[in-house]
């Protein structure tokens, strides 16, 4: 197999975990009030769900597995009301500097925030279909378990950039200096793609029913 195959393969994880969203603002404002190492606990956790999804990916890519519609228009209910759910504690935040979303249990957060992403089947399925097209004839289920591997140092590369850049100290003042705003920003942001995901997932199950 082309070791090329392997560069588009990190190259596309590195990307998939780089491109901003919530997850990407929950870390810098958990980074900025909690430090590096909640910041760290947080992406490892959600490397459970960048793993799960990227594994579904490949699967589809591939050709093995076709996931029908519904199975994910249950998960985009899942999805949206637990971003919701998590958007409206932090709108609600009362009184001095809200703790960011993940304060308290940063790693099992990480773990619902990769799990409950309602953007990341297709998301992963479009990077790694656009970065390894190229390679399609080495694309096959023989080859899957070495390219997971190959889009897990991506995550992790990835994941220590971000960290770092979330732990220096202009940043973290930036986000300390506006900690409310920010958290309160994020929230409607969760508000705004679960609504987003709920709605998408109502008119699915609607157009088959």
């Amino acid at each position: 197999m082309s070791y090329g195959l392997y560069l588009m393969t990190a190259l596309a994880g590195a990307l998939y975990v780089l491109s901003p969203g919530p997850a990407f603002l929950a870390l810098f404002s958990l980074a900025a009030t909690q430090g590096r190492a909640a910041g760290a606990r947080f992406v490892g956790g959600h490397l459970v769900g960048d793993l799960f999804w990227t594994a579904l990916a490949f699967a589809a890519i591939i050709g093995v597995n076709q996931l029908g519609p519904l199975l994910f228009d249950l998960l985009g209910i899942a999805c949206g009301l637990y971003l919701c759910w998590l958007g409206f504690k932090a709108v609600m935040s009362r009184g001095g500097a809200p703790a960011p979303i993940g304060a308290n249990r940063p790693v099992m957060t990480g773990v619902l925030f990769g799990l409950t992403n309602p953007k990341a089947y297709p998301v992963s399925v479009a990077m790694f279909t656009a970065l390894t097209a190229h390679y399609a004839a080495g694309l096959s289920w023989d080859a899957a378990p070495r390219l997971l591997v190959a889009a897990f140092a991506g995550f992790v590369l990835a994941d220590i950039i971000l960290v770092w850049a979330a732990g220096l100290a202009p940043v973290r003042r930036f986000f300390l200096r506006h900690g409310t705003a920010i958290t309160r920003l994020v929230g409607l942001m969760f508000i705004a793609f679960g609504a987003k995901s709920l709605l998408d997932a109502g008119r699915g199950i609607a157009q088959r029913s």
